[in-house]
């Protein structure tokens, strides 16, 4: 390859460059003019007239992106080359395009890491503006007069508004849009014009601040893609990739005809004094023409392929005037050009004031849902029920969550980080409420006049609760549970409701401490998922999402009716007003109805992946007392109100502070004990009401010869246990009321037991095939952002699916472990999925192509669980395989056998909406 000759003796040599650089600012080259050598500039830019400094930057340019980078071409110089914008960052999809020539910024859109950016031209300063919210930003516009950036979003199909910091986000336009793609604005005129290529394509504009919105051409469009206006001669430009066509018209579409044809697949279009430019996909160039007559043709640049947006710059153009003055129109938020002036606006979801110029700081009633990487809000105070990220951190799998209004913070779990944490509205302050010991918390509820927490968790089927920040930890249910889910409180009457979607579905009711659970409605239920309460018309609102239907009964269970039918796959409710919303993992949008007569259904917000809990935030919601809303009702750590009074209960684990469970006692620290001695010094200090102002302290109960006194037992000093006991109303109790209470709970509990024991083995003498229950409730996967179903064998006689984050065992069964289900389908969005499900099941519930009878299924429960061997398992498929030829069952089996017939066969899904 190439060569050069060196010599250690070679003198060096003095240049006019080597002192100084020449006096260049940039680079200093040897010429052989006079003076032996010449200032030069980078590529693209150009040298002053003192023949020595170079101009800051490029003055007039065209700036576009090409996917994985930014480029510019110096339209200073004589000749066409490209550079790279040094953006010291990875780009994957760069989109649209637009400049700020007031600060010298470059603005982007990147569809695949889903947002803006910006950077200085040089490539210096880079930043995300907007992270969240985003999916397909096709279009790009920076207001450089006004100091805004706006976006088209075919995503979502809407179109955007904020400050160039990304602040004070607004949605504009969110109705009758199918793929808004190409956004220019007009300041001076006070409108915005885009482009829209959905099935209808049409060309429209409004005032910047949305208002006046016009349709000016929808006829003869196929893909209207890049967009220009000729401020000079007030005419709208338009590249057509499907036509093959650059059109022009005037700004209110008339005197329409084509400019340039045929041009092969335009994308990009801009406009800079008497030329248009523009990117072509299949010639992978940028071409110009003049704009006036569309002749003279030229290659600008070749080769580049992933040619997408283009902007033409001339940074020595004035800005113009704006509109909303310096002052911002007088405007506490946003202040917005229009064709008469200027009107103020808020961002998304906040009211404007009254005086038309003020913004409340914050929505006063609005939506709060999960979906899985997210957490939103849909504001119900403005028409536009257009969607918020709440900027909270670190979301990986969010299930569950509900709101305090007294410190106003949001609580949720993560089944991915097994976390239950809280954060600000804003994003911050975000902290773990609880860090251990949960295995699938589906439902969380806040106790606001109490400040306890409440929750499920399906992995260790249990009910439990703390105070709000995660201390006092209490289990408070943990029998009799199979697949707990959803949770709601009612602190006003101290009632705790749950939803139990296992083998035998049912609603519960419990006082909030746990105590007199009773099972208000386990008859006809599939999978009762969501579960809100009315507290105006004190009722119960669930969704089934096997029987696909919305309904609600009284507190006690009772006045049951159906509200709305037919709903594909509901898994979460709330209710405010006269209407329930509900989020639904098949259409994956939030729905609503009117809670009165089910009509009136509305689609709230749509195309939303893994939609999962929602509640209301609203003033109306979380209000009333109870007599733990004072001084946490006196109590040292726990206080339940329950439906007659309340009690005092201690953790589960005992902290650093002495728990009483007396309203008012508070004891001391322990003295310095042996590791058995597990009860604390008490000391005695009470309300005047209890005792008078002299205090006595009492010695641990070794210390006491095992002896307690009648005032010690009435003052709750002889309990040790960390179970609640009802506050005293004034005077104590008799210790030997005491006792003999305690004796007749204890009788109880064991005929309780006994009488459970006795059915249970009732229930084994019944045939265990027809016993046997099989169906699939989707489940939540760690792994992927979509809802999927998968199998989960479990050792019972029943076999059920659930969004536990674990994976399961290994389902690739032998021949001799038999398919219980078939035709599971995953929510994962694809159509064809659901398609193929219909075509295996009949208009009444469906037959598959391959029947599995419930013994049958019963035998590959048992063998895949592990209690028949190989042999076994092919002796007993063999009795059964006569008995069950003519068996067909389907791919979610109605349940039979020892279960009350609640009519399960005949409502069973039609096959237009089967769900697995």
């Amino acid at each position: 390859m190439d060569i050069h000759v060196f010599h250690r003796r070679r003198p060096p040599v003095t240049t006019p460059c080597t002192m100084e650089n020449g006096g260049c600012s940039h680079l200093c080259l040897r010429s052989p003019n006079p003076s032996g050598f010449s200032c030069t500039c980078p590529t693209g830019i150009n040298l002053m007239p003192d023949g020595k400094i170079c101009s800051p930057g490029m003055n007039s340019f065209l700036i576009f992106a090409r996917r994985i980078d930014i480029r510019m071409v110096s339209l200073d110089i004589p000749y066409f080359a490209d550079v790279v914008v040094p953006i010291n960052i990875t780009m994957k999809n760069t989109i649209a395009i637009g400049v700020d020539p007031q600060e010298g910024k470059v603005y982007w859109s990147d569809s695949t890491l889903h947002r803006i950016s910006r950077a200085n031209l040089d490539g210096s300063q880079h930043e995300d503006i907007i992270t969240t919210g985003l999916q397909t930003t096709d279009g790009l516009a920076v207001d450089a007069t006004g100091r805004k950036v706006y976006w088209t979003d075919t995503g979502t199909n809407r179109i955007e508004v904020g400050n160039l910091d990304g602040s004070m986000r607004k949605v504009l336009v969110w109705q009758n849009l199918d793929s808004p793609r190409a956004i220019v604005l007009y300041h001076e005129m006070g409108y915005m014009y885009w482009t829209d290529w959905g099935e209808n394509a049409k060309l429209e504009r409004s005032g910047m601040d949305g208002s006046d919105r016009t349709v000016l051409i929808n006829n003869n469009l196929g893909w209207p893609n890049g967009l220009t206006v000729d401020k000079a001669s007030s005419q709208l430009l338009w590249a057509d990739a499907h036509t093959e066509r650059i059109e022009v018209a005037d700004l209110n579409g008339a005197n329409r005809h084509t400019l340039v044809s045929p041009v092969q697949h335009p994308y990009g279009l801009t406009l800079l004094d008497s030329y248009i430019y523009w990117t072509d996909w299949q010639t992978r160039s940028i071409h110009r023409a003049d704009k006036g007559t569309g002749n003279n043709v030229i290659l600008v640049r070749s080769n580049l392929p992933g040619l997408m947006d283009i902007q033409a710059v001339d940074r020595a153009q004035p800005l113009g005037f704006n509109k909303c003055g310096s002052r911002n129109g007088g405007c506490s938020h946003l202040c917005l050009p229009r064709p008469s002036g200027f009107s103020c606006a808020c961002p998304t979801g906040i009211q404007l004031k009254g005086d038309g110029k003020t913004c409340d700081p914050s929505p006063e009633t609005y939506l709060l849902f999960s979906s899985r990487g997210s957490i939103r809000r849909i504001s119900l105070d403005t028409s536009d029920h257009t969607d918020v990220h709440v900027p909270v951190p670190e979301l990986n799998n969010v299930i569950s969550l509900d709101y305090d209004s007294v410190d106003g913070k949001v609580y949720y779990t993560d089944v991915f980080l097994d976390v239950i944490r809280r954060a600000d509205l804003n994003g911050s302050n975000m902290e773990t409420v609880i860090g251990q010991g949960l295995k699938t918390t589906d439902g969380l509820a806040v106790d606001w006049v109490a400040r306890n927490l409440y929750w499920t968790d399906t992995g260790r089927n249990t009910i439990e609760a703390s105070r709000l920040d995660g201390s006092c930890r209490k289990v408070l249910v943990n029998n009799s549970l199979d697949e707990p889910r959803a949770i709601a409180v009612f602190p006003r009457k101290g009632y705790l409701f749950w939803t139990d979607w296992g083998h035998i579905a049912k609603i519960e009711r419990a006082n909030l401490d746990g105590s007199e659970r009773k099972v208000l409605i386990n008859t006809d239920l599939g999978w009762p998922n969501g579960l809100t309460l009315d507290y105006d018309t004190r009722r119960i609102y669930w969704v089934d999402a096997h029987l696909d239907r919305i309904e609600s009964a009284d507190l006690n269970g009772k006045l049951r009716q159906v509200l709305v039918s037919h709903v594909s796959h509901p898994f979460a409710l709330t209710q405010q007003d006269r209407w329930i919303y509900w989020t639904d993992w098949q259409t994956k949008s939030i729905q609503r109805v009117d809670k009165y007569s089910g009509r009136n259904k509305e689609t709230v917000l749509a195309n939303v992946e893994g939609l999962m809990d929602i509640i209301v935030v609203s003033p109306q919601r979380q209000t009333g007392t109870n007599a733990c809303g004072v001084n946490n009702g006196g109590c040292t750590h726990l206080c339940f109100a329950r439906a007659s009074d309340f009690v005092c209960a201690c953790p589960d684990e005992p902290d650093s502070r002495p728990c009483s469970l007396v309203p008012g006692l508070v004891p001391p620290a322990p003295r310095v004990t042996s590791i058995s001695e597990r009860n604390p010094v008490l000391t005695n200090t009470l309300p005047t009401t209890l005792r008078s102002s002299t205090t006595r302290t009492r010695t641990s109960l070794e210390e006491m010869g095992g002896r307690c006194s009648e005032k010690d037992a009435q003052l709750g000093l002889c309990a040790h246990s960390n179970e609640a006991v009802p506050a005293a109303p004034g005077e104590g109790l008799h210790a030997s009321y005491v006792i003999g209470g305690l004796l007749s709970i204890l009788l109880i509990l064991v005929v309780i037991a006994a009488l459970m024991l006795y059915r249970h083995k009732k229930s084994k003498l019944t045939d265990p095939g027809m016993g046997n229950l099989t169906y699939s409730n989707p489940s939540y996967r760690t792994s992927t952002q979509e809802v999927k179903i998968e199998a989960i064998p479990k050792p019972a006689m029943y076999n059920q699916l659930c969004y536990k984050k674990e994976g399961g065992p290994d389902h690739n069964y032998t021949k001799e472990k038999i398919k219980i289900v078939e035709g599971i389908c995953l929510l994962s969005g694809d159509d064809a999925e659901w398609d193929d499900l219909k075509q295996l099941r009949s208009s009444r519930g469906g037959l598959l192509r391959d029947h599995v009878c419930m013994k049958t299924d019963t035998v590959s429960i048992q063998a895949s669980s592990g209690s028949l061997d190989d042999t076994e398992t092919e002796q007993l498929l063999q009795e059964e395989q006569s008995e069950c030829s003519s068996v067909h069952t389907a791919a979610t089996p109605e349940r039979r056998g020892s279960l009350p017939d609640t009519g399960w066969k005949h409502k069973r899904k039609l096959s237009s909406e089967s769900q697995v």
